[in-house]
């Protein structure tokens, strides 16, 4: 019965962590388009700013992407609202900025359980001045930014929205 017992509670061990290092492993697809908003500096004014601009650049991108139901049409609305964001932006900031929408770099990075690969991938960046402090980022298609809005998102649920909105889309 002890011997059962045992090999009962291994095998429910092994279960446990080969299904939480499968739901680890969900990456987002090299075909979303990111977001990055890079800091002036790591100074308290220059950290609020960036902040500052992230929820203006966000609230717009949000009601440009709502309707967005693939990659290409989000792609197309965010090629064609540039002059929008840059008016956004400038709302915001007092201080030189660059907003580039192409291919940038990301390093590797995992947020509640889930991890973002470093590489090269295609993004709205926007640089606040000298752009050398910290940084946010996001996933703006699918739209995986919004989740960020709801602090008390268990990791589990947000790994299962994460790979659904993933099917979803892809």
């Amino acid at each position: 019965m002890k011997k059962k017992t045992i090999i009962l509670i291994i095998i429910a061990l092994l279960i446990l962590i080969l299904t939480k290092n499968k739901s680890d492993n969900i990456v987002i697809p090299k075909e979303a388009i990111r977001i990055r908003i890079i800091a002036n500096s790591n100074k308290e004014v220059d950290l609020k700013t960036k902040m500052l601009v992230k929820d203006e650049v966000e609230k717009e991108i949000y009601q440009l992407l709502k309707q967005a139901s693939s990659i290409k049409e989000a792609r197309e609305i965010i090629n064609n609202n540039l002059d929008r964001l840059d008016l956004v932006i400038d709302k915001k900031t007092d201080e030189s900025y660059k907003v580039n929408f192409g291919k940038n770099y990301f390093p590797k990075k995992s947020y509640k359980g889930i991890i973002y690969d470093e590489g090269e991938y295609e993004s709205l960046v926007i640089t606040l001045g000298e752009g050398v402090g910290d940084n946010w980022w996001c996933v703006l298609f699918p739209p995986l930014c919004l989740l960020d809005g709801n602090e008390n998102t268990k990791d589990v649920e947000y790994k299962f929205f994460v790979k659904e909105l993933i099917d979803k889309y892809f």
